[in-house]
């Protein structure tokens, strides 16, 4: 059986939290049901299409790359060290990598390809995609109870109007990106 594998990433945007990265490696002998786009799926259909892919990948995997690492590396390079993670902790090395986007992360005997919009083209980057977005969505959920007063839970770190003004209210703490704006323009 040749191993495919499909790699994504979650969290570029958003002021606070981390990046994460998902590989995934899909049997091709059971087909998920409306795999696509994470961000075009809603958060309860998300949460059971990642259900199914736990259940029916021949194996999936996320890793994460830290607020901090996000300003020292940039968010660019930050993702690429989340999917290099991610594809590191597989336990078979796969034969071929497609990475959703331009850019691949650099990994030594690893066959990488960048295939833009690569999510909504491959089941596997799908399936990456889907798991990537709940379990950084899960760890934003998480955060919202150490810190409430940001309302976490609902934007999950992107920049709302409202997370902005909250920032503005209760100011920047070690969950923010701070080379992000307006972040870096509140400090």
């Amino acid at each position: 059986m040749t191993l495919i594998c499909g790699v994504d990433e979650a969290g570029r945007g958003p002021l606070c939290g981390p990046v994460f990265a998902s590989a995934v490696i899909l049997d091709d002998n059971l087909k998920i049901k409306n795999l696509g786009d994470s961000k075009k799926i809603s958060p309860k259909k998300r949460k059971e299409i990642y259900e199914e892919i736990k259940i029916n990948a021949f194996e999936y995997t996320f890793a994460a790359a830290s607020v901090e690492e996000i300003d020292k590396l940039n968010i660019l390079n930050a993702s690429l060290l989340a999917m290099k993670r991610a594809v590191l902790m597989l336990s078979k090395r796969p034969d071929k990598c497609f990475v959703d986007g331009i850019y691949t992360p650099k990994i030594v005997g690893c066959n990488l390809t960048a295939i833009i919009k690569g999510d909504t083209l491959f089941p596997s980057i799908s399936a990456a995609s889907i798991v990537a977005k709940v379990e950084r969505d899960k760890f934003m959920e998480s955060l919202h109870l150490l810190f409430p007063q940001y309302e976490l839970n609902t934007h999950k770190g992107y920049p709302t109007k409202k997370h902005i003004s909250l920032i503005k209210k209760f100011g920047v703490n070690k969950i923010y990106r701070k080379t992000f704006k307006p972040v870096k323009d509140l400090i």
